[in-house]
Parts: structure tokens; C-alpha cells; sequence
């Protein structure tokens, strides 16, 4: 069974250190919805270091963005579904409409247990300049949404997406279609690497599921207190 985050924030723990990790899982698992941990981490330090991090309990974004041939993304799909019960898993929409169905059927093997398929569209620090180097030429917002739509026909459960492409999601995909959403910082936080960004409450009100924040409550003085400050702002 996917466990249930009691609040819309997953804290991102974006660090190599084992012992940092484990002291802000630790401290943040009755606070925050759940807990993102991602390549830097988990190259770190494995699952035997995710699974100290975030225990039994405690509901686990898994952000490791798997692209690849369809049959080595449903495997490490089922691997990690195995392994960690995550509530979310992620895999980039640019692999294609195989690959994308592929990580859907594989989570779907584990039924009321199965982690939610979420595509990556364009990362929350590329802007238009940003895709236009890369090759593409429409603006972000558009590739956004061109790239949902194909995860959504072909089996993802959501997406990734910056808080500026929520509404436009929301209209185009459906209310069921889920929105997570980093690229998010309180009112008067450093912005940081992020391009695209809005506050909370904004991105909650305009139809985001969940929101992924770390460096405003990773790097806070008690990051305990700044989620409680995000959660009750969020009412």
C-alpha cells in the first residue's frame, strides 16, 4: 500500500553525506509529506543509505530521472519498487512514448503498492535560451506541454513541471493528471539555480498535487520550524 503523506512538501535532500541525510530524515519525518532523495545521494551512498534515511514509514520521492531502453527502465522500475516502495518515481519524457509506457506497465505490477510514474518535461533550471542550445526551438512552456501530453498517453501518472506551467497542465490534462512541483521558494528565499519559480501557497492555489522543496528548509537554521512556518502557510 502507497503510504500517505500528511502534507502537500516532500523535503529534497540534495546532499552526498550520509550522516546529514539521515539527521534531516530523521527530524523532518513528522513534519514534512515525505522525503526527495535523488542521483547525488544515491550514487553516495546506495540503498542500503536511502533505506537509513527514510526507514519503513516515511513516504519517498525517488528522483533518479531513469532514461534509457524501454526494457532496462521497466527493470529498474521493478527494482525500486521492490526495494524501496517509493510513492513516486521518476523518468524523463524525452525517452519516448516505449519507454514511458514500459515504466507504467512495470509499476503497474504492483497494484495498490505501485509508485506513481512521473515524467520530467524540462528541468525547472533550463529557460527558453536554455532549450533553444539544446536544439528546440519553441519556448519551454510549450515543451512542457507537448511532453505532457505524451506521458499522459502513453501510462505516466504525471509530471514534473515548473510552478509557471501549472495552470496550463491543469487545463490541458485533467484534474486527475498529478502536478509535482519543484522550483518552489517561500516569499523572500533565494532563488538559487531555478529559473522558473513561485511561492507555495501560489503553486498550491493554481492546481499543484505535491511540491518538492530543499534548499529553503535544508538550509534553514532548524529545518523543522521552516516546514512547519511552509505548512501552516499553506493552511
Amino acid at each position: 500500500m502507497r503510504k500517505t503523506p500528511e502534507n502537500p512538501v516532500f523535503t529534497a535532500i540534495d546532499t552526498y553525506s550520509l550522516l546529514d541525510a539521515r539527521t534531516l530524515g530523521h527530524s523532518l519525518k513528522t513534519k514534512t509529506g515525505g522525503i526527495k532523495l535523488g542521483k547525488e545521494f544515491f550514487t553516495a551512498n546506495g540503498p542500503q543509505g536511502l533505506l537509513e534515511v527514510v526507514g519503513t514509514d516515511t513516504p519517498l520521492f525517488l528522483d533518479l530521472k531513469f532514461h534509457d531502453i524501454p526494457n532496462t527502465v521497466a527493470g529498474a522500475v521493478r527494482s525500486a519498487a521492490k526495494a524501496f516502495q517509493p510513492n513516486m518515481l521518476t523518468i524523463h519524457a524525452s525517452g519516448g512514448p516505449a519507454m514511458i509506457r514500459a515504466a507504467a506497465d512495470a509499476s503497474a505490477e504492483f497494484e495498490q503498492a505501485r509508485p506513481w510514474i512521473l515524467a520530467v518535461t524540462v528541468l525547472t533550471s533550463m529557460d527558453d535560451t536554455d532549450l533553444k542550445a539544446t536544439g528546440v526551438m519553441d519556448k519551454a512552456a510549450d515543451q512542457v506541454l507537448r511532453l505532457a501530453s505524451l506521458a499522459q498517453e502513453n501510462g505516466a501518472d504525471g509530471v514534473i513541471c515548473s510552478p509557471l506551467e501549472i495552470a496550463a497542465l491543469r487545463k490541458q490534462c485533467g484534474a486527475d493528471f498529478k502536478l509535482v512541483v519543484p522550483g518552489i521558494r517561500p516569499a523572500g528565499a533565494d532563488h538559487g539555480d531555478q529559473k522558473r519559480v513561485k511561492t507555495p501557497v501560489e503553486a498550491l492555489s493554481e492546481g499543484a498535487d505535491y511540491l518538492v522543496i530543499g534548499r529553503p528548509i535544508t538550509g534553514a537554521n532548524n529545518p523543522a520550524d521552516a516546514v512547519d512556518t511552509i505548512v501552516r502557510d499553506l493552511g
